[in-house]
């Protein structure tokens, strides 16, 4: 059984005001011991999104639909995939009741 919710796809990413139209891997779970759900994933390689960030550490929003969802960016890979983590409520759609969880399973 796997634990973890998640999304891959299209989505946008806002910096600085700017949003930037990315494909995104994001996986998530909710962590017990301090209470909060804690989402985090990768970004395909974007020359646009590089442009934006510099190669640094760097607050954004992730919008995935209607969804939105604040995170933090960090520093590329040697491929240009940033990684991209939040906590609290996901930009992706996560099951609230026993009977969304059933309904993704079956």
């Amino acid at each position: 059984m796997n634990d973890e919710d998640g999304y891959a796809g299209p989505a946008g990413l806002v910096v600085d005001g700017v949003e930037v139209a990315v494909q995104i891997d994001l996986r998530g779970y909710f962590q017990p011991i301090d209470g909060y759900y804690h989402w985090y994933g990768r970004v395909s390689a974007s020359a646009e999104l590089t442009t934006a960030v510099g190669g640094r550490k760097k607050a954004c929003t992730v919008v995935v639909g209607d969804r939105s969802a604040a995170g933090e960016l960090s520093d590329p890979d040697p491929w240009g995939r940033y990684r991209i983590m939040g906590t609290s409520t996901p930009p992706f759609s996560v099951p609230t009741s026993l009977e969304e969880v059933e309904a993704a399973t079956a």
